[in-house]
């Protein structure tokens, strides 16, 4: 069975051959993990991995080098690079009144958005597709508008923030509209809302402004038949209801500092698949090697029936020993009866 076809099992709730997973690192894991397997070529990690899903479209933001270590995102953003070298944190900003005058979209049809993707699904035709839109909307707004002004403008201009939020959301979807042309399997939004202890902006906001805009879009990917994912950092399971609700099917990164992974999984059984669960705050950086495979064999236990998808809870730092990324890694295998294609 190829892996395209075990990952839409575990999504639909049904019994999966082994447990699938998708694993991201930052750059320095990347390197680490590198070094450690005696690895040089571009694709060598990714051949390692096995991963079984892939992400296209603007994942990153589309973003343009501006020098400084400085980089400039297709919404006019910039992000600088000099301690965060994945992201970045935003310089200044795009809309400094709360109105749209300064606000330029992007052209939600640009190829660049979408010219990869017959190239990547010809190459690697067994992975899960996954059209993948960055910064969704709430964190799109912040860039463009500032987290502190965007928090006050909830309550101070609520006619701005769904003015806003409405433009983000059209974008988005005459985007999706044009992914969904592709054989593609899912539509993936990323987004974050929580923090360690509950929602940045509470649930009663949430629900008044982000939810409406949730919806509209979920339901185009919905209505095409194909899977809807999002990632949110953070303790947000307070509004898994409502994300049922309004069509999802699967929750990342299932944060288990902030969520009890396994009641939570219980609860929603046939109703809300998950992908993550491997803490990244505790056991990666600072258990065992041990520890690791031991969280890694509960956490695929669990999935067996269908219904998860193997990860750690985010993108593995670089303060993780390799010992311990090679230690999940393994066990993944191991389930699966995996063998990895090899290549420098």
């Amino acid at each position: 069975m190829e892996k395209r076809e075990i990952y839409k099992l575990a999504l639909a709730h049904k019994r999966v051959p082994y447990v699938p997973w998708s694993l991201s690192f930052t750059l320095e894991a990347r390197q680490q993990l590198m070094d450690y397997y005696g690895m040089t070529g571009a694709g060598a990690l990714d051949r390692k991995l096995g991963n079984h899903a892939m992400y296209l479209g603007p994942v990153d933001g589309r973003m343009t080098d501006i020098g400084n270590d400085c980089v400039r995102d297709h919404f006019g953003v910039v992000w600088d690079r000099r301690v965060d070298k994945d992201i970045g944190i935003v310089k200044g900003l795009i809309l400094p009144e709360p109105d749209l005058k300064n606000l330029h979209m992007p052209d939600p049809l640009d190829l660049e958005n979408f010219r990869d993707i017959p190239a990547r699904i010809e190459k690697d035709p067994g992975c899960f597709r996954v059209f993948a839109i960055g910064f969704s909307l709430y964190e799109r707004a912040w860039t463009l508008r500032g987290m502190e002004n965007l928090m006050m403008d909830f309550i101070e201009n609520p006619g701005f923030v769904r003015e806003l939020l409405r433009a983000i959301a059209d974008y988005n979807i005459a985007m999706i509209k044009k992914a969904l042309t592709f054989d593609i399997d899912a539509v993936h939004f990323g987004d974050d809302w929580g923090m360690q202890q509950g929602l940045q902006m509470g649930p009663k906001l949430w629900r008044e402004f982000i939810k409406p805009e949730l919806a509209r879009m979920y339901a185009v990917a919905r209505r095409a038949g194909r899977f809807v994912t999002i990632h949110s950092c953070g303790d947000v399971d307070e509004v898994f209801d409502d994300l049922v609700e309004i069509g999802l099917n699967c929750f990342n990164p299932f944060q288990p500092e902030v969520m009890d992974v396994h009641s939570l999984f219980g609860k929603y059984r046939g109703r809300l698949a998950f992908h993550g669960g491997l803490s990244t705050q505790k056991t990666l950086p600072y258990g065992t090697v041990e520890d690791v495979r031991a969280e890694t064999r509960r956490l695929l236990a669990m999935g067996r029936e269908g219904g998860y998808v193997f990860s750690p809870a985010h993108a593995v730092e670089g303060d993780v020993p390799a010992e311990n990324m090679a230690a999940f890694i393994e066990e993944l295998h191991a389930q699966a009866g995996f063998l990895p294609e090899s290549g420098p």
